[in-house]
């Protein structure tokens, strides 16, 4: 089912490096989320 993306707007591009490390760590982490998402 694809997903529809409508514009936006990011507020503080200069954080993305964080919540790229965010995601990394919940991947390892929870893997039950991640077989979730690969669904």
């Amino acid at each position: 089912m694809p997903i529809a993306f409508s514009d936006f707007k990011v507020a503080d591009l200069s954080l993305a490096p964080f919540g790229r490390k965010e995601i990394q760590l919940a991947e390892h982490e929870m893997p039950g989320l991640m077989a979730i998402r690969k669904e």
